[in-house]
């Protein structure tokens, strides 16, 4: 008896050990967060980057540059590039073939190379960067200027032209004007298949010169960072790794239409674009690079996509031209390249960096958790910036290194083979706002259950604004109706907001860029008690509103505030919808155990748009972007609710029209509340 006792004992442990071993396969590892500054790991990439170069030239900063390069594409359109490579102790290109970074940019090579030679003058530069680090304006009303300037030392400038320290540490760079832009032949396609399907060509160009090693990398910022994704959605066999720098994943949701609204940002940032496309590239020119076909092509489309925007010039909706109609239909060219885009079909290692107040903050702080990749191959830092100042402050004791520091970390582990320790950083580095620099496993913290809280008519009395009301637990027991008007809202001429839209340029006003209290005077305010510890706020956030109208259309807009026991009211997130498309895309929304919604995306068709009925009560569900805050003890959260939100967002001219910006109603009913749906670490108090 015994004996049959030790063998099925035996039997037994044999399969717990199985067990455990099949546990081990199809469990991964976890991932131990790293510190946001890279601890130890860190000083060798800053070494490995700042250090002796491999390549050093005759002179600090020497690379050899072949300007205005043609690549031709497959429809015979010829791309314009600068190529970037290391020279010897003679000057002469090296020859050995070598990894190739590159960057398309619709801001011309001209202007990346002109970045590039300001951050390349020996000694000068180095010395002004260090001078910018040393000004610290922090607790002063000039503090946001400190905040600005200190992006070039965060390392992010040399994304934007060509980091000749990455160059001669064995690398060589690539930067390439998007068709129809800059010295590029064609017509500009804004992210449409074609453009795409060039990058995919330039890689595949890049990989097969004599100078390449075939294993590419790309980098770049804002629509270089777009690029990236797009491209990477491809898988192109030479792509090993991307670094996109304020990139999106969601143009439409982001700033193109968030919301269904139309931003100041992308109709001047249209203009821009279709302004530099037509200035010829001066270097080419003096090589004696004429491009005919460059001219005819500039001549025939002189103002791209611009004219969709005066075409929404119309009284109304029902006046629309038919080419601007075609486009917003889904399916169309233009907002396909807008809307279908795809990480999760990424498997290219990425390291993506994004700023809470940056145009392009929803999409970017979700796209860690949207990689189908493990954490050693993707990894998100999401900064306290905005668009105008990524990885500002970076390098300093406690912020993570220089954004250049890292870009070579990764590339030397995906496209050297070099165990360097870059894929145990993170994996996600946040700067948690009301906090500081905190590093985890994903973007949501594991501990945040939603919960409902209730706008309530009841005073706060912390507020000055239209009407200052609280934040409950639990559903109001009495209705009660408040009023609010568009034209009150135009207090967000001064707000968090007006700075993001305007790419951190108004941030240099912190009375309103980081103190919201000007702003609310024109809204609805609805403030909760003081926590009495440490409470998170850590994902996407829906506002779940019950409005009733004079008129067939509308316009909202949310943002959640931390309120400091002097009064400072921070905006943490916001958000913002046009009534009539309130229609919401279930295929991309999601929604907790109790059925409310916590991400919510909109069809945002005409023919899904669903006029008011004035008088009549509806429900909206507002999507706010998605926050990683820290309330600390004493500390307040706020919703505030507003009736408009120009610049960062205003109906599009045939609604603003029909809305005549009459002043609409928030319903705060017992058998209908209004509500926002917190990620919360705990219940508030």
């Amino acid at each position: 008896m015994m004996g049959r006792f030790r063998k099925a004992l035996a039997r037994s442990a044999v399969l717990s050990v199985a067990l455990a071993l099949t546990a081990l396969w199809v469990t991964p590892a976890a991932h131990a967060d790293t510190p946001p500054d890279g601890g130890e790991l860190a000083a060798s990439w800053l070494a490995a980057h700042d250090g002796p170069a491999k390549y050093p030239g005759r002179y600090p900063g020497e690379v050899h540059i072949d300007f205005d390069v043609p690549i031709t594409m497959s429809d015979g359109t010829v791309l314009k590039a600068n190529i970037y490579r290391p020279v010897d102790a003679n000057g002469v290109p090296v020859t050995a073939p070598l990894p190739t970074i590159v960057n398309l940019t619709p801001y011309t090579k001209f202007a990346s190379w002109l970045a590039d030679v300001a951050l390349s003058v020996p000694v000068l530069s180095d010395a002004l960067i260090q001078l910018v680090n040393s000004i610290d304006l922090t607790g002063t009303p000039l503090q946001s200027l400190t905040d600005l300037t200190r992006a070039l030392s965060g390392g992010a400038a040399r994304g934007f032209g060509a980091d000749r320290k990455l160059i001669q540490q064995g690398y060589t760079q690539i930067v390439v004007d998007v068709r129809g832009t800059g010295y590029s032949q064609g017509t500009w396609q804004f992210f449409q298949s074609r453009e795409t399907q060039d990058t995919s060509e330039v890689i595949d160009w890049a990989a097969n010169q004599p100078w390449s090693d075939g294993n590419i990398g790309m980098n770049g910022i804002s629509y270089s960072g777009i690029n990236q994704y797009l491209a990477a959605e491809q898988n192109p066999p030479h792509l090993k790794a991307i670094f996109p720098v304020e990139g999106s994943t969601d143009v439409v949701g982001d700033v193109a239409a968030p919301g269904g609204g139309l931003g100041l940002f992308a109709p001047v940032y249209i203009a821009a674009v279709d302004a530099l496309k037509n200035i010829p590239d001066p270097v080419g020119l003096l090589l004696g690079h004429l491009d005919p076909k460059w001219l005819l092509d500039r001549i025939s489309t002189p103002f791209e996509f611009f004219d969709y925007i005066l075409m929404a010039l119309v009284p109304d909706v029902s006046q629309l031209p038919e080419p601007l109609r075609k486009q917003l239909e889904p399916g169309s060219p233009l907002r396909n390249a807008f809307t279908d885009s795809h990480p999760e079909r990424i498997h290219v290692p990425t390291f993506a960096y994004g700023g809470w107040q940056d145009i392009f903050a929803p999409s970017s702080s979700m796209v860690y958790d949207r990689l189908p990749l493990p954490p050693e191959q993707k990894k998100l830092i999401m900064g306290n910036t905005y668009h105008a100042n990524p990885g500002s402050g970076f390098g300093n004791p406690g912020r993570p290194p220089r954004l250049d520091v890292l870009q070579m970390a990764w590339y030397d582990k995906w496209l050297k083979g070099i165990d360097n320790g870059i894929d145990k950083y993170g994996p996600v580095v946040l700067w948690q706002q009301g906090g500081w620099f905190v590093s985890q496993q994903g973007f949501a913290k594991q501990d945040a259950d939603y919960r409902r809280v209730y706008l309530s008519a009841a005073r706060s009395g912390t507020a000055n604004s239209v009407y200052d009301g609280s934040l409950s637990a639990q559903a109001p027991d009495a209705p009660a109706q408040l009023t609010v008007s568009p034209l009150q809202g135009a207090t967000a001429l001064c707000s968090r907001d007006s700075a993001v839209e305007s790419a951190g340029a108004l941030s240099i006003l912190p009375f309103c860029a980081e103190d919201d209290r000007i702003h609310e005077l024109g809204g609805l305010t609805f403030t909760s008690a003081p926590v009495s510890e440490a409470t998170t706020i850590s994902g996407p956030i829906t506002a779940h509103l019950n409005t009733m109208y004079d008129t067939s259309e509308g316009y909202w807009s949310v943002t959640l505030n931390d309120v400091a026991p002097d009064g400072r009211s921070t905006v943490l997130a916001s958000g913002q919808l046009t009534a009539s498309l309130r229609a919401v895309d279930e295929s991309k929304s999601k929604k907790d155990a109790a059925g409310d919604y916590t991400e919510t995306a909109y069809k945002l068709t005409l023919a899904d748009r669903q006029p008011l009925v004035p008088g009549q009560p509806t429900v909206l569900d507002i999507a706010v972007n998605p926050v990683d805050a820290v309330l600390q003890p004493g500390h307040r959260v706020r919703i505030d609710v507003y009736a408009s939100n120009f610049p960062r967002g205003v109906l599009l001219p045939p609604l603003l029209v029909e809305s005549r910006l009459a002043p609409q109603h928030l319903m705060l009913d017992p058998d209908e509340p209004s509500f926002v749906n917190l990620p919360l670490s705990r219940e508030l108090d």
